[in-house]
């Protein structure tokens, strides 16, 4: 015969949960001996441990007690659900696993994999980190925002990436981050984007040029991300605007003629052909 203690040792509970089990009727309380000690049979063991195996598993103890009182085949057929429920919950929690591990590596946290992979490449071109992050915070509202057109946008990125002009801004972009509004590099760049953008329009046409279709609320989203992330981009938009270009997402001609980077309208990036390289 087992004390309460023994008992609770061979079960691999505490004396507590067995007297919280008695007080829920699961485990029937056994009298007490002459010296005034409950004393449990060998069968108690086996009892117990069926509890703590289905209240482990998240059972309630109410359901617990009608399993204990149940029959071999209803018994089976419970136990078989409750092992389908947790599969279920085992495959809830991986995908928790893998939302962590995105959170994690930092930019798969909100993005779709294809998008992680068109940063990876700007990276590897060497753009400057900043930059990176400027690409990222835009991408994040405009796969939310209308995640359908992610492919659609990131083959005019892949295409816009093929041209050593392009590469070539966002190098120079990443070298003047950190100067002064009155660094006469951000006088070249802004003649370097200028000029880049006259060249866009001219060989495909102002139509194709500005076709972003984003909503101006979101537009001003992404420009506020751009200029807290880089400040002297505020400024490259001012000498931008003299040189008869304007905006940083979505890009145009002063005058208000439609102007901007290449594939400015299908791709979230306006600001990538624009002032975001």
């Amino acid at each position: 015969m087992l004390t309460i203690g023994e008992l609770a040792s061979y079960a691999g509970v505490t004396v507590r949960a067995i007297r919280h089990y008695h007080a829920k009727g699961l485990l029937p309380e056994p009298e007490r001996d002459h010296s005034g000690y409950r004393r449990y049979g060998a069968d108690a063991v086996v009892e117990l441990i069926r509890i703590r195996t289905l209240a482990g598993a998240g059972v309630p103890l109410a359901r617990v007690r009608e399993l204990l009182r149940a029959g071999e085949e209803e018994f089976a057929a419970a136990v078989a659900e409750i092992d389908q429920r947790l599969r279920a919950e085992i495959r809830e929690r991986q995908r928790h696993r893998a939302r962590i591990a995105r959170l994690a590596a930092g930019d798969g946290l909100a993005l779709p994999p294809e998008v992680v992979e068109f940063l990876d490449r700007l990276r590897a071109l060497g753009v400057d980190e900043r930059i990176v992050q400027v690409e990222r915070d835009g991408w994040i509202p405009l796969a939310a925002h209308a995640p359908e057109r992610v492919p659609e946008w990131l083959a005019r990125k892949r295409e816009q990436l093929a041209d050593p002009r392009c590469i070539g801004f966002y190098r120079t972009l990443g070298r003047v981050l950190d100067r002064a509004d009155d660094d006469p590099r951000l006088d070249g760049l802004a003649d370097e984007l200028a000029a880049y953008l006259t060249e866009m329009a001219e060989e495909r046409g102002e139509d194709y040029i500005d076709d972003a279709e984003i909503e101006p609320p979101l537009v001003r989203v992404m420009d506020t991300l751009a200029f807290d992330t880089m400040p002297s981009a505020r400024r490259l938009i001012e000498l931008l605007r003299r040189r008869g270009w304007t905006g940083w997402t979505k890009v145009g001609r002063v005058d208000g003629g439609v102007a901007g980077p290449r594939g400015a309208r299908r791709n979230p990036g306006a600001r990538q052909k624009g002032p975001n390289g």
